[in-house]
């Protein structure tokens, strides 16, 4: 039997240990850093009802077995696409492709550290091989292993940060274009953060990171659309995942957020009013689809309204 699982290593990082330094660190954040930005902004309704249409297409979705990686699977397979998910643990695998195939959506798995190079090629040969080809890349797999004032931080601490967040998401791309080329083109997706626009003091180098990917969206675009693949970028605000459950799990720190938010939300339609991921799975497919075929080397920022700028 053949999972197909690969992961982005977005890792759990030990910050629900420190919500009163994460609260203090917010709010200077918010209060020292005045956003008056010029913001693209998707709306946050589902895009489960769009007319696009993603069939035949095959689509490698990194760190897709929870969060946003798995909601942008679902969202690429209720549009037709084959879709491709990993982790780093076979267990992850198996129960996101259990979840999939009960939707009725094309799926393979297969286990994949996106930081070891021998991984991402076997990630990249294996779906060639039992799916013919590639034709959507979403970047999904990032780390966060610190949490404090960015001059305390390491250079083992930038190394893995830069070496799983931004080298491996060029590394991939790297590795599928050829594919995509044989294909006659296709969309590269990198997930940023709301963070790569207003750095968070108490997660620096991430947020750093995250900056990186928007630049990369950049370099990249005008290159490869030569070869008829466009590159963008998404940028979530506050999200309801795991990796961001010290944040959304603290009252104090998403009020610090929902002033900064132009769409309030109730609880009974938002935990605490962040965002959900299939709010974010939906933008990511829209811009692998033909809805977005004139549009590359942007990033659009879903954060509920929160202002973005450079």
């Amino acid at each position: 039997m053949i999972y197909k699982t690969h992961y982005c290593i977005r890792q759990k990082t030990p910050m629900v240990h420190h919500r009163v330094m994460l609260r203090c660190f917010v709010s200077r954040s918010l209060l020292t850093n005045p956003v008056a930005g010029q913001t693209r902004n998707m709306s946050g309704g589902s895009l489960a009802g769009s007319q696009s249409s993603l069939a035949g297409k095959v689509a490698v979705v990194t760190a897709s077995t929870d969060g946003i990686g798995l909601a942008a699977a679902q969202a690429l397979g209720q549009r037709g696409a084959h879709v491709v998910v990993s982790s780093r643990r076979q267990s992850n695998v198996d129960k996101a492709v259990a979840l999939l195939q009960s939707e009725k959506i094309q799926v393979t798995g297969t286990i994949c550290n996106v930081g070891k190079s021998e991984d991402r090629e076997r990630l990249v040969n294996m779906t060639v091989e039992h799916c013919g080809g590639i034709d959507i890349l979403v970047s999904n797999a990032a780390v966060n292993p610190f949490f404090g004032n960015i001059m305390d931080s390491t250079a083992a601490v930038w190394d893995k940060i830069l070496d799983v967040n931004v080298k491996a998401a060029f590394l991939m791309t790297q590795l599928v274009v050829p594919h995509m080329e044989k294909r006659g083109g296709g969309s590269v997706v990198f997930v940023s953060s709301v963070a790569g626009y207003q750095p968070m003091q108490a997660l620096g180098p991430y947020s750093v990171s995250k900056t990186a990917l928007l630049g990369l969206t950049r370099a990249l675009a005008p290159e490869l659309a030569q070869s008829h693949i466009r590159v963008n970028c998404v940028a979530p605000g506050v999200i309801k995942t795991r990796f961001s459950q010290a944040l959304w799990q603290d009252e104090d720190v998403v009020d610090e957020f929902k002033k900064q938010l132009s769409i309030k939300r109730l609880p009974s339609t938002s935990f605490l009013g962040v965002g959900e991921p299939e709010e974010i799975g939906g933008v990511i497919a829209f811009l692998c689809s033909k809805d977005a075929s004139y549009i590359t080397g942007e990033t659009i920022t879903v954060t509920g309204g929160m202002s973005c700028r450079l």
